[in-house]
């Protein structure tokens, strides 16, 4: 189903990184894009500069994102915003689990059964879930942000079988590293998390993958792209390790082995 075919949109995490870029370039179809973030400033300054719509919006707040979606049929939901509190679950503490399950997790859940409905009743939709490669691979620290994940991208697969016989299409869109300010908004604002996570790396930007959404809006309605893996080039997610049974000291060491 081609662009002209859709009016408005619904995008959350819209105020930087790969939400704004979605709503600059939906913006650029001549979409009606409604864009929720809860820095009021940011999307202010967006709003000015796209002609989208802005919503000061927390996406844990049911009732306010209840009420929004209750006035506008969205015949297109993107789904970006997220947290991150990257530790081992070990160490896990209550306030960080709740945190990445109420944004990343039960606010899409909400948002879904708010929106989803109105697009099956019209026969026209495309929902874009985006999650992350943590859904799909593991690696250390992170084991709540990998659950939460893994749950949106079941729930991407389980959306279209719930709207089966409907023009509805649902993308999961899973990026690896790339280019934007999250690095700052989970590690801290220091020079060091740049240079950790961004120089020197040539890494996909914001744009690229609001590219690639856009790709799979655009794609006739007889297309359905249901998964994307957006990496770049030079980052993979495989690689075999064998631990040595570790005694207490050298497990203080941090004692490992490659085969």
């Amino acid at each position: 189903m081609p662009f002209s075919d859709y009016k408005t949109a619904l995008v959350t995490g819209a105020s930087s990184g790969i939400g704004a870029a979605v709503v600059e370039r939906l913006r650029r179809e001549d979409i009606e894009v409604h864009a929720v973030a809860r820095s009021e400033k940011a999307l202010n300054e967006l709003a000015a500069r796209t002609g989208c719509i802005a919503h000061a919006i927390d996406v844990t707040d049911r009732q306010a994102m209840a009420s929004l979606s209750a006035r506008i049929d969205f015949d297109i939901l993107v789904n970006n915003a997220g947290v991150d509190r990257p530790k081992k679950f070990l160490e896990a503490d209550e306030a960080d689990i709740d945190l990445l399950v109420d944004v990343n997790l039960r606010a899409v859940l909400h948002i879904c059964r708010l929106v989803v409905p109105g697009m099956v009743a019209r026969d026209r939709g495309h929902v874009i879930n985006i999650s992350s490669i943590a859904g799909n691979y593991n690696f250390g620290g992170n084991s709540t942000y990998h659950a939460v994940k893994a749950g949106v991208a079941m729930l991407s697969n389980q959306l279209r079988i719930d709207a089966f016989g409907k023009r509805v299409r649902v993308t999961e869109v899973c990026p690896g590293r790339v280019a934007t300010d999250i690095f700052n908004h989970v590690h801290g604002d220091d020079p060091s998390v740049r240079q950790r996570f961004i120089d020197g790396f040539e890494l996909p930007q914001a744009s690229d993958i609001a590219d690639a959404i856009a790709f799979a809006i655009a794609a006739p309605v007889a297309v359905n792209i249901g998964h994307m893996e957006i990496t770049p080039t030079l980052q993979v997610m495989g690689g075999l390790q064998t631990a040595k049974p570790q005694s207490p000291a050298s497990e203080k060491a941090g004692e490992r082995t490659k085969p």
